[in-house]
């Protein structure tokens, strides 16, 4: 084998490796007991066990078909595992809902692959059981982007920071797109390039868990916020007197940069504390707390300033873009700014 083969091997199947030693240890080895750590250690199991079966083959063709049933079978419990790992993160889930998903794949692939060897059924396979397995992980990928509705929303059209929990549970949905993406494209490209893109996708998520000085537990689990102290009602009370003057006293929201550890500078306490007040106390992220006088202000200006644009109004209300000023506005009164202005007569 060539010098090239040789580092093509190696990166291929380095990352489908190390996929089984994390699958290995979120099973066995974390501290976090949490059920989606389980699910997580299955989807990472079931990937490289796809991954290596596609290397091996791929470097030598003689692999036996056991092998290549097994990794093909596998793949089969990628989506539903992709689904129910985003569905238990998100919504913190209980009870047997996941074994919905699992246990009719895995049935129908234990009795296909029985009843049906690939060894003996070479071309039912590539013709019908392969296609059948990636258009279900599609459908699955589908159905995961759905409960990642407001992710992108928040994303894309409000343009705001995600939380790290958020920003992980993309990183899997995307990766996991991606390896599909390069499987169904194999025929026009390489079969090598789905091992490739798992570990190009599984060094990156890698890298930026790396980076990252803070994490809440293993892998992002959703942590209960704030457990160890509680702030009173009769000090919300107070504290959101004082940040309401200094809101609308000092207009701070114009300042389309100014952040939540400004704020925290400013009002001489942590941004751990005002991020507990919003969240606990108001159920509010700070961009949507902001947002709220932003848009305050700008109905202000709608009723006393018949010479400015609904864009310059956008803009001196503390707002990046129209089309971010917009989509807040309607998101905060239900209605578009000129709609605003035709309801109220002005």
């Amino acid at each position: 084998m060539s010098l090239d083969r040789q580092l093509l091997f190696l990166f291929s199947a380095l990352g489908a490796f190390n996929g089984l030693f994390l699958s290995v240890y979120f099973a066995f080895f974390s501290t976090s007991k949490k059920r989606s750590n389980y699910f997580l250690s299955a989807l990472l199991l079931v990937l490289s066990v796809r991954i290596l079966k596609s290397t091996f083959f791929y470097f030598n063709p003689k692999l036996s078909q056991v092998y290549i049933q097994i990794g093909l079978s596998a793949c089969a419990l990628i989506g539903p595992l992709l689904y129910i790992y985003i569905h238990d993160l998100k919504d913190s889930a209980k009870g047997y809902g996941w074994l919905l998903h699992v246990v009719p794949v895995s049935v129908i692939i234990y009795m296909l692959g029985y009843y049906y060897p690939y060894w003996e059924y070479k071309k039912m396979w590539s013709s019908y059981i392969v296609k059948g397995i990636y258009l279900q992980w599609f459908m699955y990928i589908i159905g995961a982007g759905f409960l990642l509705r407001n992710t992108f929303k928040k994303l894309i059209m409000n343009n705001e920071k995600l939380k790290e929990v958020e920003f992980w549970i993309l990183s899997i949905f995307t990766g996991v797109t991606i390896i599909l993406f390069s499987y169904s494209i194999a025929s026009y490209t390489s079969y090598i390039v789905g091992a490739v893109s798992f570990s190009v996708v599984f060094y990156l998520i890698i890298l930026f868990l790396v980076f990252k000085k803070k994490r809440a537990s293993d892998f992002y689990e959703n942590p209960i916020k704030y457990a160890d102290k509680k702030i009173t009602e009769e000090e919300a009370e107070l504290f959101y007197l004082k940040l309401d003057n200094f809101i609308k006293q000092e207009q701070f929201y114009k300042k389309t940069n100014f952040k939540l550890t400004d704020l925290a500078k400013k009002l001489n306490v942590s941004t751990h504390y005002i991020s507990q007040f919003l969240n606990d106390n108001l159920g509010k992220s700070y961009a949507s707390f902001i947002n709220e006088y932003r848009i305050d202000n700008a109905k202000e200006l709608l009723r006393t300033n018949s010479s400015y644009t609904i864009e310059v109004i956008g803009y001196e209300s503390g707002f990046n873009s129209k089309s971010t000023f917009f989509t807040t506005f309607k998101k905060v009164t239900g209605l578009t700014p000129s709609k605003y202005k035709d309801i109220n007569g002005l």
